[in-house]
C-alpha cells in the first residue's frame, strides 16, 4: 500500500532564458487569486541614467520552469520618449527579484 504527501505537480522544463537579462525595480499589482500585473517599472541604462516607465500594456502572462526556477514571464509592450517594445517582464517567485528582456 502506498501513500502520497502532497500533490503531484507537474512542471516542464522551458530551459535557458534568452537574451541580455538587466534587473529591474517594478511595482506591480498582485490580484486575490495570485495573478501578477506590472504597474511601473524603473530601469537603469549603461550610463546609469534611471528611466520610469508607466506605460505598460501587459500582452500575456505565463509560469514558467527555467533551470528548476520558477518564474511568470509576462510579455509586455511599453512606450517610453514615444518608443514602443515589445519586452519580457521575468519575476522570478524564489527570490522575488524582476528582470527585463527585449524580444
Amino acid at each position: 500500500m502506498g501513500f502520497q504527501l502532497g500533490d503531484i505537480i507537474e512542471t516542464r522544463e522551458h530551459g535557458v532564458l534568452h537574451g541580455i537579462q538587466r534587473e529591474i525595480a517594478c511595482e506591480c499589482w498582485f490580484t486575490s487569486n495570485g495573478r501578477t500585473i506590472p504597474q511601473i517599472i524603473k530601469v537603469m541604462d549603461e550610463e546609469g541614467r534611471l528611466y520610469t516607465i508607466r506605460d505598460i500594456e501587459l500582452l500575456t502572462a505565463e509560469t514558467k520552469t527555467y533551470s528548476g526556477i520558477q518564474t511568470v514571464e509576462h510579455l509586455c509592450r511599453i512606450r517610453i520618449y514615444g518608443t514602443e517594445s515589445i519586452v519580457k517582464l521575468i519575476y522570478t517567485k524564489e527570490s522575488c527579484r524582476w528582470t527585463i528582456i527585449e524580444v
